[in-house]
């Protein structure tokens, strides 16, 4: 059982006059009563779960190529910490490809620019974004640009292989 005692009262010429008993505290309930608050938030807290993110790749068994309207294509190039789009077809573009520096918010102004372009110049339809890493891309871009997606609304968009053109034009050798 735990206590909590004080002091007896001494006289000054080291004779011990009267003992005043100190009040004793018990601090079981107070000890029993933190275990009890500990143990209801170890069991009622909820721990950081890991996030996924759902992407629906196309079926790459079959050899058919969907054929998509080039006024509703950009494509970005994601290298190694930088990233080019263009709009359209990679050999005859209708925007050349311009770079993106992922750190500031430019990605995000010239997607929903784009979305703005696409969206008159198709009539009303949405806007399809191919993402296409290179081989020395890295994985902190990729997540970076699948969120600029989510954040801008871009409903249209897929994980694409990068050809060999514009694996050359990022300045690398295709593998």
């Amino acid at each position: 059982m735990a206590e909590l005692n004080t002091k007896t009262t001494i006289d000054s010429k080291r004779k011990i006059r009267v003992r005043k008993q100190a009040p004793g505290v018990d601090l079981t309930a107070m000890v029993d009563l933190a275990f009890l608050l500990i143990t209801f938030f170890m069991l009622t807290t909820s721990l950081n779960k890991p996030h996924q993110v759902d992407i629906a790749m196309p079926d790459q068994t079959q050899g058919n190529k969907t054929e998509m309207d080039e006024n509703r294509i950009v494509s970005l190039l994601i290298g190694e910490g930088s990233v080019f789009w263009y709009h359209g077809d990679f050999q005859h573009p209708l925007i050349a490809p311009k770079n993106i520096d992922l750190n500031t918010s430019e990605l995000r102004q010239t997607l929903l620019e784009m979305k703005k372009q696409v969206s008159t110049l198709t009539k009303g339809k949405d806007m399809i974004v191919l993402i296409k890493p290179s081989t020395h891309a890295r994985t902190a871009d990729l997540i970076q640009t699948l969120d600029e997606m989510k954040i801008t609304a871009i409903e249209r968009y897929m994980i694409s292989k990068i050809s060999p053109p514009e694996e050359q034009f990022l300045g690398f050798t295709a593998p």
